[in-house]
Formats: structure tokens, C-alpha cells, sequence
């Protein structure tokens, strides 16, 4: 997909990866870029760099998103690209209450959930259309230090293949991004946790390997290469990938909540 004279929406657009995807696709000569957050102030601000549309937007409610959608369709066009990008981290395991694993399953599945039922049926009418989930690393391998987003993650991916192989004959495409460590402020302070150990890359360069990724229109979309092999390695020995998991997680067992 080349994103000149594109409409596309990017959720968790007030900073981080989101916001960097949208500088670069502004540079690739989007049409229009829909910038949507909770934080309206910051999503203002992101639209304002790339001539952009701004939406108040709380991920973890369906309402909010489909507004975004219906809004953008009437008054903009037809979205040919939705990136649904926003997220959330919380430490701990089992442990964590009810409310807590309800709120990052809303974030980290639903919003993707969402953003399909809504725009799925449109794009299928028109023939076609793009959806980048922001998924996760932790998606493929598993999150040390917490069950929610791991779980989460594993979820986001499980729904892009579904989507994938489901309305690919009906013109809609799916990439999931599956970065590991990326400066942002969900990672603030664990520059030397697990996930940074293959370095941790800044949002410009996550956002320029989304843009080689639509380009190829690759279901998945490794800034760090090195997960392909971990992969290799988990679906090798499951049992060895495991132990090896478990010395990773007696030195880096705790993960903050953001």
C-alpha cells in the first residue's frame, strides 16, 4: 500500500508510535490524517503538525470509536487506512483484579474488535481497505512480569489472523506491528528491562518500518528482527523455550503498570 492521497486514522496519536506514524505518513503525502486519543490536547496537537483532524477518543469504548469512524467517513471520505494503535501496560499476574484485566482486554482487543465491526463492512462494500493493528512482541513471545499485557497481546495478533484470512477476498488487508522495547511512555524507567535487551528504537524508527511494511503489505511487522528467530526458536523446543523464559523471568519478574 502507498499512502500518498491516503485517508487514515491512527488511535494513540497524542504521542509515541502513534504520533510518529503520523509525521511519516504526513511525509508520505497522506490526503488526510485523523488523529485520535484520550488525550485530546495531545491528539490536537499531533493534528496540528500534519494538518490533521483531531478526535477525543477513550479506546476502551466501542461509542467513541465508532464515532471516530462515522464522523471521518461523512466528513472526510472513506478511510483507506485505520490504524488502531492505542495501548496500555499493567504489571503483575493473576493477582491483578478484575477491573484491571477488564480494562487492558477493552484497550489491547477490543479496540481492534471494534474498529473491524465498524469498518470491515464498509470497506468490504467499497472493495477493499487496510488495517494496522499495534500489537506487540509480547504477542508472539510472552510478556516477564505480566500476565495481562501478554495475554492481551497474544489476542491482538490471534484477531489480525483471523481478520486476514476472513476478508482478505474481500480486498481487506491486516498487518499487526510487533515492536519489542520503544522509547515511549509506556517504557519510561525500563530502559533495562527484558524487552529492551535487542535495544530499545525510537517511535520515528517503529514508524518507518510501518511504512516499509504496508508497502510490502506484510502480515507482520518486525522492527526488531530478532523476534523471527526467538519465534523459531519458541515453536522449535517449547519446552527449552520455556526454561529459558523462566530464567528471564527470575531476573526481570517486575513490570510497572502504565
Amino acid at each position: 500500500m502507498e499512502l500518498k492521497d491516503k485517508i487514515i486514522v491512527v488511535t494513540g496519536a497524542a504521542g509515541g508510535i502513534g504520533k510518529a506514524m503520523a509525521l511519516r505518513f504526513a511525509k508520505e503525502g497522506a490526503k488526510s490524517i485523523i488523529c485520535a486519543d484520550i488525550d485530546a490536547e495531545g491528539a490536537a496537537k499531533t493534528a496540528s503538525e500534519v494538518n490533521g483532524i483531531s478526535f477525543a477518543m477513550d479506546a476502551a469504548k466501542e461509542v467513541d470509536i465508532a464515532n471516530v469512524i462515522e464522523s471521518t467517513e461523512e466528513k472526510t471520505g472513506p478511510i483507506d487506512l485505520f490504524c488502531s494503535n492505542a495501548g496500555i501496560s499493567i504489571g503483575g499476574g493473576v493477582e491483578v483484579p478484575n477491573e484491571g484485566w477488564q480494562k487492558i482486554w477493552d484497550v489491547n482487543l477490543m479496540s481492534h474488535v471494534w474498529a473491524a465491526r465498524h469498518l470491515v463492512p464498509r470497506m468490504s462494500k467499497r472493495g477493499g481497505g487496510y488495517l494496522l493493528n499495534t500489537a506487540s512482541a509480547a504477542g508472539l513471545l510472552n510478556q516477564v512480569g505480566s500476565a495481562p499485557y501478554g495475554v492481551t497481546k497474544h489476542a491482538a495478533i490471534g484477531l489480525g489472523e483471523w481478520l486476514a484470512m476472513t476478508y482478505a477476498d474481500q480486498g481487506i488487508k491486516v498487518s499487526v506491528l510487533c515492536p519489542q522495547a520503544v522509547r515511549t511512555e509506556m517504557t519510561r524507567g525500563l530502559e533495562d528491562h527484558v524487552a529492551s535487551t535487542d535495544g530499545m528504537l525510537e517511535p520515528l524508527d517503529v514508524a518507518e518500518f510501518c511504512v516499509q511494511g504496508l508497502r510490502e503489505e506484510s502480515f507482520l511487522i518486525l522492527p526488531h528482527p530478532q523476534v523471527k528467530e526467538y519465534m523459531r526458536n519458541k515453536t522449535d523446543n517449547y519446552d527449552r523455550w520455556i526454561a529459558g523464559m523462566r530464567k528471564l523471568n527470575r531476573r526481570y519478574g517486575a513490570f510497572e503498570e502504565r
